[in-house]
């Protein structure tokens, strides 16, 4: 079985064995995980450790606009009160700022990433990060983001809207070139805190999911599997995200709130697939290669073969001994 066939049984539900990610190294640590596997690159890295997919992050592009600046530089030469001063009465100045458009994307080093991963015969995972949520919250303020939920909603819809549809529209454009090319649609926003969601289940519902709906829509109508990022404890929101056919979910950040495996496995076991599992918080830190392969191997009987085994977050810290990543993948793969 190849690994293109191994990915999508798993997305499928079909499949007789797990699969591995190591995920996205900070890049604090790469030199260090080099060194100890003998790589050169982490393409290389994920190679040596088995990875049943490769990531391309934002399809490894780069936003030039004409005359500079950053995608959300939205004051830019405008002399507009700032969007946390607004409210729902004064939408149309907001729509006056300096919005990103997607024909500005660059996707040149697409090409390179892709033929990689075409000759070693390993599924990709791209398109837009698309982390809305903390765009705008970024744009707001988070407190004012919050609060202007009850106060102007309008404004928040209006401005998230926005923000959206330029990611959508960077995925239609790299979609449209290389959609056959790519395996699944990797999506993320960070919606939790080690307790709980950051807004209500009710907030969640009406200011969040209906663009998660969009993007994961938009990736089902290119034939991709959507996949869809978010650190903390998200286990109030699986169900809307399970009906928003979502297909994957990661990283399971395992000490969060209601986010271990023996309730997610039976709460949700076949609805999702769940990429992720391995405590980054502490066994991958301070654990021994045994006690992690023993995780490992409790996640598995838990999970099932439709599971992908994977650092509970993505960006491994400096602090993760190299062959504890080691003991993890080779679990995964026994």
């Amino acid at each position: 079985m190849d690994k293109y066939e191994l990915f999508k049984n798993i997305m499928e539900h079909k499949s007789d064995r797990c699969g591995f990610w190591h995920g996205n190294p900070h890049p604090e640590s790469n030199a260090k995980l080099h060194k100890y596997f003998g790589v050169n690159s982490d393409f290389e890295l994920g190679l040596k450790l088995g990875d049943t997919f490769t990531w391309i992050p934002d399809g490894r592009g780069v936003y030039r606009h004409p005359d500079g600046g950053h995608a959300f530089d939205l004051y830019k030469n405008k002399n507009i009160p700032h969007l946390s001063e607004l409210t729902d009465d004064e939408i149309e100045l907001a729509e006056r700022l300096n919005w990103p458009e997607a024909k500005y994307y660059d996707f040149a080093d697409f090409q390179n990433a892709k033929n990689a991963a075409k000759k070693h015969k390993i599924p990709i995972l791209s398109g837009a990060w698309a982390p809305f949520y903390h765009v705008v919250a970024d744009m707001f303020g988070m407190e004012n983001y919050f609060v202007k939920m009850h106060t102007d909603p309008k404004l928040v819809i209006s401005v998230t809207e926005r923000v959206v549809d330029f990611y959508l529209g960077m995925n239609k454009k790299l979609f449209d070139e290389y959609a056959p090319e790519v395996d699944a649609c990797f999506f993320g926003n960070d919606f939790g805190t080690q307790l709980d969601l950051m807004i209500s289940p009710e907030m969640f519902k009406k200011f969040v999911m209906p663009y998660q709906r969009k993007i994961a829509a938009q990736a089902k109508s290119y034939g991709l599997y959507a996949i869809l990022h978010s650190c903390g404890s998200v286990v109030k929101a699986i169900p809307e995200i399970i009906s928003a056919k979502i297909d994957g979910l990661h990283p399971i950040q395992a000490l969060a709130a209601g986010m271990d495996a023996e309730n997610l496995a039976k709460k949700f076991g076949g609805k999702i697939v769940f990429i992720g599992g391995v405590d980054t918080q502490i066994l991958l830190r301070e654990g021994t290669a045994a006690q992690i392969k023993d995780d490992v191997k409790r996640l598995k009987n838990l999970f099932g073969d439709n599971f992908i085994v994977s650092p509970s977050h993505e960006a491994v810290l400096p602090d993760i001994p190299p062959e504890n990543l080691a003991a993890a993948a080779e679990a995964a793969q026994q």
